[in-house]
């Protein structure tokens, strides 16, 4: 969504498949890195915790794509962004808009919410 890339696998490692084989059962799969491929973002860094999820998200992303934008112009923006987040596996929850501002509420694949805005 964010045009981040996966870094290279560590040193010694063909693949990220290869890095995570290499790992004790309970390790493997139990983080994520990926970064901005211009270096101006920050590294984004996601980690299992043992805890399940009960109400509410962890950690909740409102992903900024209609910077500048207002009213019909920012919907057609978030609308826009919408349409190709659900195809890679989005689910679209709820419009918020009040004629001027706007944020659509989605859910990633595992069911935890995000905002574009």
């Amino acid at each position: 969504m964010l045009g981040y890339v996966v870094p290279p696998p560590p040193e010694g490692f063909a693949t990220w498949d290869d890095f995570n084989r290499s790992q004790a059962p309970e390790d493997r799969g139990s983080w994520f890195a990926c970064s901005d491929p211009s270096g101006v973002g920050p590294r984004l860094y996601f980690q299992r915790v043992p805890e399940g999820k009960v109400v509410k998200n962890r950690v909740h992303l409102d992903v900024r794509v209609g910077t500048g934008l207002v009213g019909e112009e920012r919907l057609a923006a978030l609308e826009a962004e919408c349409s190709r987040l659900v195809p890679l596996g989005a689910v679209r929850v709820r419009l918020l808009y009040d004629g001027n501002d706007s944020c659509i509420v989605m859910q990633d694949i595992e069911g935890n919410e995000f905002c574009i805005d």
